[in-house]
């Protein structure tokens, strides 16, 4: 190749080079690097596709309940355990019919194509093995389908969905799931 070919391709290769770079950060920023799960950025866009897509989908808020407990009685490995595990729960759950993200904290957010949750709670609620201990977990789930919307928005059905989780931790034992719509 010639000096002069060599000259008008080195600017192509830096500008690949650097959208290729920019895409990776991008990316990078839109996974939760603890969980691996999407963020609240990369979830929501994502989740705005999937209830135009699945008219029967439902949106899930999900809370770890007593966190804070956990994180002053074992350490915060043992809530970062409890959140990884939380995560990859509720990633299995979703699998090729939802999607699930981090909201942060100890908060997290789902969309699923059938409103079916069975088996959620149990799943949810499971102890965590952690250094020989085995971790209470307790999850507080609120959701909504977003068919049952007169406005069939994601802000909607969070804002219901957030309603549901609140009055599932309001209840004594708060193992389960709340199912509200307006």
């Amino acid at each position: 190749m010639d000096t002069q070919s060599l000259a008008l391709c080195l600017p192509f290769v830096g500008w690949a080079a650097h959208s290729a770079l920019l895409t990776h950060r991008l990316a990078t920023a839109r996974r939760d690097p603890l969980t691996g799960l999407r963020t609240r950025a990369g979830w929501t866009v994502r989740a705005e596709r999937f209830i135009r897509r699945h008219r029967d989908s439902a949106v899930l808020l999900l809370d770890l309940d007593d966190f804070k407990a956990l994180n002053d009685t074992h350490g915060h490995a043992a809530g970062d355990a409890a959140l990884t595990a939380t995560a990859a729960r509720l990633a299995n759950w979703c699998h090729r019919y939802g999607l699930a993200g981090r909201l942060g904290g100890d908060e997290f957010v789902a969309v699923h194509r059938h409103a079916n949750l069975d088996g959620l709670a149990a799943a949810l609620n499971a102890p965590v093995a952690y250094a020989g201990l085995s971790l209470p977990v307790s999850v507080s789930i609120g959701s909504c389908r977003v068919a049952d919307l007169s406005i069939r928005s994601l802000p909607e059905a969070l804002s219901v969905a957030d309603a549901a989780m609140y009055v599932a931790k309001g209840t004594p034992g708060r193992r389960g799931l709340r199912n509200t719509t307006r």
